[in-house]
């Protein structure tokens, strides 16, 4: 008789099942008795809180958690291998030595180089039909572990210096997957998909002077979303380009050399001045469009109060006097919030915001009237008054930061002519190699992890519990408006991964494998191994962004 493992098998869905299934089954072929189940495609699958591959033989009894695209690293599984198979497609349409940079998010996509002076809406079209080719054959994707000393022969022998060079500076690096589709042979640090038919959905096109690799957003991921100029974010990310050059810092590697060799107060201090410069230069813009109600919003741990205030420094250079204001100040009384679809009150919908009361005593301060301006009391859930009674006269800005700022509605019945809007975001992060990126939300979620637990007490479990609706209420409430922006902010550190390290690090090591929030600490876990850690970070400025999250701001006023 066949020998037998117990499984529970736990769909996207949060249902589960338990059923006995013969030994050596994979999870591919688990999935197949809940079709019915899941409406996107299988992507991913853990087993007792540990990736496998989709083909690989299950062995022993226990916990199988089978994720779609909706799960974080379902998601990732999807981007990571359809990147092997652009790249595969890319070699095949141009031939061997043709490099391909994976640069950054853009137009719900990736951004992409390919270093040929034939980018042309041809040249995407064959790429695109190219992979549609290779999908459509389901050519399969061989996967074979390698160790640390394989990972850099294979590295040597293919003549990738940089991606060598990030084994040589990275010492907690101890292998990757050795991925092959066709004749395409690339390293890969997540299991891919077994073969390319999984890769439904995607789309190539010609943009600026590189190639848009569009994928399907992990909140529907039926279709790949309707394409959507991003001009603002791509003028940033290429003044992050430029940014990068002057601090010699394009990868993980470039950052761990100038840790180990004591480089970094250098980059810190530059860093940080280029930062101030673009604040300065935002201020210089607003003075001479002669603006009165800043608005700045941005994404969860951003760095938008630090922002804020430094910006209003830097008014204050120029001879102005602006009056800073929060948003969340501006909540109806907590009673009057509504609920969000779990019953819970949702302070991040634009209905919680006494808008009435907003607009009203925005104009009267911009008309130079006394306003009593209140604070909202958390504990009692109640605006406070009497406390800030102000007026101002009409030279003076009005700052304000909060989650809605960019929202047409937040400000609808205040004069177009006197709003200045700023997005700000750690737009970039610094990239792994030139084919793998360390996803900006997976650094803001680093930044608030650390701020958490030290100003919160809060677990990093919490953290990473909450960070799914915290990324759907950007998704709602932030994203869908950076396009109002008048200039956008990119509150990145070069240096900041190796700062955040020493923190997040040991935070993550207290997730224990029977916790739900262990996959995910693990994953992170992962992504830091490609950083050294700082051993010293008393030269980051304590006006820096990034004190707002290690602590040490003389602006937070901790």
């Amino acid at each position: 008789m066949a020998e037998t493992i117990t499984m529970e098998v736990r769909l996207p869905d949060g249902s589960s099942e338990t059923r006995e299934y013969p030994k050596g089954i994979s999870a591919l072929e688990v999935s197949a008795d809940y079709k019915s189940h899941m409406p996107y495609d299988l992507m991913a699958a853990r087993v007792n809180q540990v990736p496998v591959r989709l083909d690989s033989p299950i062995e022993e009894s226990g916990r199988l958690d089978l994720l779609d695209m909706r799960d974080p690293y379902g998601n990732m599984v999807y981007q990571e291998s359809l990147t092997l198979l652009y790249i595969a497609a890319i070699k095949d349409v141009l031939g061997h030595g043709v490099k391909t940079t994976i640069e950054n998010s853009l137009s719900k996509g990736f951004f992409t180089i390919i270093h040929t002076s034939r980018v042309t809406d041809e040249l995407a079209e064959k790429i695109q039909e190219r992979m549609e080719e290779i999908r459509d054959e389901d050519a399969p994707i061989t996967e074979e572990w390698l160790n640390r000393e394989q990972a850099m022969t294979f590295l040597q022998e293919i003549e990738s210096r940089d991606r060598l060079g990030l084994f040589e500076s990275a010492k907690e690096l101890d292998g990757g997957w050795l991925n092959r589709l066709n004749d395409k042979a690339e390293l890969f640090y997540v299991h891919l998909l077994p073969s390319a038919g999984h890769l439904r959905l995607f789309e190539v096109r010609r943009y600026r002077n590189g190639m848009l690799l569009r994928f399907p957003h992990m909140s529907d991921p039926s279709c790949v979303p309707p394409y959507a100029e991003q001009r603002q974010l791509y003028e940033a990310f290429s003044e992050e380009t430029i940014w990068e050059r002057l601090l010699g810092v394009h990868y993980a590697k470039d950052l761990n050399e100038k840790i180990t060799c004591d480089d970094y107060k250098d980059l810190i201090m530059v860093s940080e001045a280029l930062h101030e410069k673009k604040i300065a230069e935002i201020a210089g813009m607003i003075r001479e469009r002669k603006k009165r109600i800043i608005l700045i919003a941005g994404p969860s741990s951003s760095g938008k109060t630090t922002f804020a205030k430094r910006l209003c420094i830097q008014l204050r250079v120029l001879g102005l006097k602006p009056l800073y204001l929060g948003t969340d100040d501006y909540f109806k009384e907590r009673e009057d919030c509504p609920f969000d679809e779990n019953g819970k009150r949702d302070f991040e919908n634009l209905v919680a915001m006494d808008l009435d009361l907003f607009e009203t005593q925005m104009n009267d301060l911009l008309a130079g009237k006394t306003v009593d301006i209140p604070t909202f009391d958390f504990k009692s859930g109640k605006k406070v008054y009497g406390t800030r009674i102000t007026s101002i006269d009409d030279s003076r800005p009005i700052v304000i930061e909060g989650i809605h700022g960019l929202n047409p509605l937040m400000t609808e019945g205040i004069s177009e002519d006197v709003k200045f809007r700023i997005y700000i975001s750690p737009l970039t992060s610094l990239n792994i190699d030139i084919h793998h990126r360390m996803p900006t939300t997976d650094a803001r979620m680093l930044r608030r992890m650390v701020r958490d637990n030290r100003t919160r007490n809060r677990k990093p479990q919490d953290t990473i519990r909450d960070w799914p609706s915290v990324r759907a209420g950007e998704e709602k409430n932030i994203f869908p408006y950076n396009s109002e922006a008048d200039v956008f902010f990119n509150s990145q550190c070069a240096y900041e991964l190796a700062a955040l390290k020493t923190y997040a690090e040991p935070l993550l090591e207290q997730v224990q494998p029977e916790e739900e929030e262990y996959p995910e600490a693990q994953r992170m876990l992962m992504f830091l191994k490609f950083f050294e850690a700082m051993p010293d970070d008393s030269a980051v400025l304590n006006n820096s962004i990034l004190r707002e999250f290690i602590g040490g701001s003389i602006i937070m006023n901790e």
